[in-house]
């Protein structure tokens, strides 16, 4: 199968000042951090202190669910199908961002897909490692499928981090047994853990705020206490037959790295795929879609995609 891989071209003014304003004020805040579990836990609070990037629409219900270990929230929002669901899984590096800093992405995305959305705030550094991250998001999918959700109805989607999880938990599945879901969304995804490959990459360094030359040295913290040999990154496991996938990413991002090589291993697996890549917009845009136009038409793109993997005979009318 050949990549499939669409160039959306143009940037806004707003975008090209918020990049600014990421990389003047944001970046040296990441990247002089140290990686210390102090500096983990206080990365924490960014949940509970953010303010939120979006606010979800009047008339949204938020609604906590406890899972064993961890817990997660449905958001409804109004006129949205209970029967089509998005699995959501935020990023933030694995030890930060939470259900608050994306609750107004997922209510989005949810709102414009005509679904309702699962997030799941899955258990992160410095308190757990990779292994119990990636537990918590299959035990999210596995409690949808138990509450009597059809696996054609779930859309399993998530943002850097998340990315990573959206992708472990579909192929995880599988390997177990389970029914794979619709359709995987990711948002500039983490997908290769081996660094080595991005290091030489052109954005590496000169991304807007996503420090990824320091993710090697998170690995350690990561990875304690899980078997060693190989390393988990989804771009090395078996993707065959996994259901479509959306890949969206900024032209001039770090991760653009990860996104190029998902594509190209899906191609080489015939995973039914899609690879956007936006000119000059920054790491996860969609995510500050109050401030970039872009995000708006990117969380478009995202709905398109889930209605497309769910379909409704109502879609079908519209």
């Amino acid at each position: 199968m050949e990549r499939v891989i669409e160039h959306r071209p143009g940037t806004s003014g707003k975008a090209r000042r918020f990049a600014l304003f990421m990389k003047v004020v944001i970046r040296p805040v990441f990247f002089y951090s140290p990686l210390t579990r102090s500096m983990l836990r206080l990365a924490a609070v960014l949940d509970w202190a953010a303010p939120l990037l979006m606010r979800p629409a009047r008339g949204t219900r938020v609604e906590r669910v406890d899972l064993d270990g961890c817990h997660g929230e449905w958001i409804r929002p109004e006129g949205g199908d209970s029967g089509r669901v998005v699995l959501y899984l935020h990023g933030g590096g694995f030890f930060c961002c939470g259900l608050r800093t994306h609750r107004g992405l997922v209510a989005r995305i949810a709102s414009r897909s005509g679904a309702v959305a699962f997030s799941v705030a899955y258990r992160q550094l410095p308190g757990s490692s990779l292994a119990i991250s990636m537990a918590d998001a299959l035990n999210a999918y596995e409690w949808l499928l138990k509450q009597g959700h059809a696996p054609d109805d779930i859309v399993i989607a998530g943002d850097s981090a998340g990315g990573f999880l959206a992708f472990t938990t579909a192929l995880t599945a599988m390997q177990n047994g389970l029914p794979k879901p619709a359709g995987i969304v990711a948002l500039s995804p983490l997908v290769d853990l081996d660094h080595e490959g991005r290091a030489s990459y052109e954005f590496t360094r000169r991304d807007a705020y996503v420090p990824v030359h320091r993710l090697k040295k998170l690995n350690r913290l990561l990875l304690a206490g899980m078997d060693p040999g190989p390393l988990p990154s989804p771009c090395d496991r078996d993707l065959r037959g996994l259901p479509p996938v959306l890949i969206i990413a900024g032209s001039r991002e770090a991760l653009l790295y990860d996104a190029e090589l998902m594509t190209e291993r899906l191609a080489l697996a015939d995973v039914p795929h899609r690879l956007q890549i936006w000119e000059n917009q920054i790491h996860v845009f969609a995510a500050f879609a109050g401030a970039i136009p872009e995000g708006h038409e990117a969380i478009n793109e995202v709905a398109a995609f889930i209605r497309e993997t769910t379909p409704r005979p109502a879609d079908a009318a519209a």
